[in-house]
């Protein structure tokens, strides 16, 4: 986001006021008065509002002693736990084992924005067959999981009510427009809002128009991956927290070992996104980088509306380093991304943070009293960072890998990961039944992962590369 890619001097990061800019919405930046360092205080360090007001369960016990399954999945979030519960629906005879290093949700899944959203990143739309084919399978997706926590009778906030892609430009605004009235043309609910229906959906500084899906959303996604641990448990599939994976034989039969214990299984699921690389596959292909997000005080919906927030589950924008947003079911403002500023890639592929993560928080604040001027004085209650898995194609793939063609995997969402780790679930089980006729047409099925060069030049030409143009590489 050239319009306000910042960082504070070592000088400013000393005092107790951080600056802000005002965006025009044309890559100029003007100075607002300073904002009191207050609106941070008592701020839940590290802690993703979605982990702040849900129910875990009590901790489940780490992998203690060797253990024999038909599958071993590693990972806990969207990706591991939706393929855990397609396998043992249509497997219930097999040993399915999960290995969480931490507790279930505990990655990016539990570190999002909230949005829920159609398409996949990275392809065109080719064609009205492939758009709506597309657009039907995320939809699916988004309908499976509200079917979930109906048929199992956990309780999941999820609203449906539309996000929506704003435009700061009238020039993309423009091209923006046509594109919704092409995929209207082709039978999909998609509308261009500006004017009096863009106020009433978002009202944000700088925003000239948006493309608005009604039937995306926002979900509380630690509601669903706790009622699917419960329903896993239920089933007899063994999930481990506390239990990270530190080595991997692969072989006809994998053996991955754990602090205490191991697991020896003829088929294993990588369901680790970003933290793939650290296993050691495709170091190449895939890019953690981390997000850094801001939650508010909750407010009533009458408040949000006086300050811009009207009808809508959430929001990006269309910059080249993006900002989204979502509200949750308390009103409180998610808010995330916004400039280099706000996103880090870390030497090693690092997926923890190194040093303080609070210049990029102050400058996620900066970004949305852009967007939000009268929100200024509205106290922030938690900041978090995720982990992305970013491909330079931004398209992720699905599918088989191994000598033996037995390590299946999901990996590289590049930001649409919610929709597409629970699809993934649905993908993973067939290609694991030897059937993937359903998904060999689409482009994310064995997508290639590559062109992301080694250290030191990755960590070299990712910095020079996002300082000197404001973007992240991608081919």
């Amino acid at each position: 986001m050239s319009a306000a890619s910042f960082e504070e001097s070592a000088a400013e990061r000393k005092t107790a006021r951080v600056r802000c800019v005002r965006w025009t919405g044309t890559g100029e930046r003007a100075k607002l008065p300073t904002m009191p360092r207050a609106v941070f205080a008592d701020v839940d360090e590290n802690s993703s509002v979605w982990a702040a007001t849900s129910n875990p369960g009590p901790p489940l016990a780490p992998l203690r002693g060797d253990l024999q399954a038909d599958l071993v999945v590693i990972g806990a979030g969207f990706t591991g736990l939706s393929t855990a519960y397609h396998l043992s629906e249509r497997f219930p005879e097999k040993k399915v084992v999960v290995l969480e290093a931490k507790r279930v949700g505990n990655g990016a899944s539990g570190r999002n924005a909230g949005m829920v959203l159609h398409w996949i990143n990275g392809p065109e739309l080719e064609s009205p067959e492939r758009a709506r084919r597309l657009y039907s399978l995320t939809s699916e997706t988004m309908d499976w999981i509200q079917g979930l926590a109906v048929a199992h009778g956990f309780p999941l906030r999820f609203r449906r009510d539309g996000c929506a892609e704003a435009l700061t430009d009238m020039r993309r605004a423009e091209a923006a427009h046509k594109e919704a009235e092409t995929l209207a043309s082709f039978g999909l609910p998609i509308r261009f809002l500006s004017g009096a229906a863009l106020d009433a959906r978002l009202r944000a500084t700088g925003v000239v128009g948006a493309i608005f899906d009604p039937t995306a959303g926002r979900i509380h996604g630690l509601d669903l991956l706790h009622g699917l641990r419960g329903v896993l448990l239920a089933r007899g599939v063994s999930v481990l927290e506390d239990s990270p994976v530190i080595a991997i034989e692969e072989g006809a039969s994998h053996r991955l070992s754990t602090p205490e214990g191991s697991v020896q299984a003829p088929a294993m699921v990588l369901a680790t996104n970003a933290h793939t690389p650290s296993l050691g596959y495709f170091r190449g292909g895939i890019l953690p980088l981390h997000s850094h997000c801001v939650a508010t005080e909750p407010l009533d919906a009458e408040r949000w509306r006086e300050l811009g927030w009207g009808e809508l589950a959430g929001f990006s924008d269309d910059l080249d380093r993006i900002a989204y947003a979502s509200m949750t079911a308390e009103g409180r403002l998610v808010f995330g991304g916004g400039g280099n500023a706000a996103y880090s890639y870390y030497y090693g592929s690092r997926t923890t943070p190194v040093g303080s993560t609070e210049p990029a928080h102050r400058f996620v604040r900066s970004i949305l009293d852009k967007y939000f001027p009268g929100a200024r004085d509205v106290r922030l209650d938690h900041q978090w960072t995720g982990t992305l898995g970013v491909t330079m194609s931004r398209m992720c793939s699905m599918g088989v890998t191994g000598a033996h063609r037995n390590v299946y995997y999901a990996v590289g969402y590049s930001g649409h990961g919610i929709t597409l780790a629970n699809l993934a679930g649905r993908v993973l089980c067939d290609l694991y039944s030897d059937h993937p006729e359903p998904w060999r047409d689409l482009p994310f099925y064995q997508a290639p992962l590559r062109g992301i060069p080694p250290e030191p030049l990755r960590w070299m030409g990712y910095h020079a590369f996002t300082a000197l143009t404001g973007k992240s590489p991608r081919r």
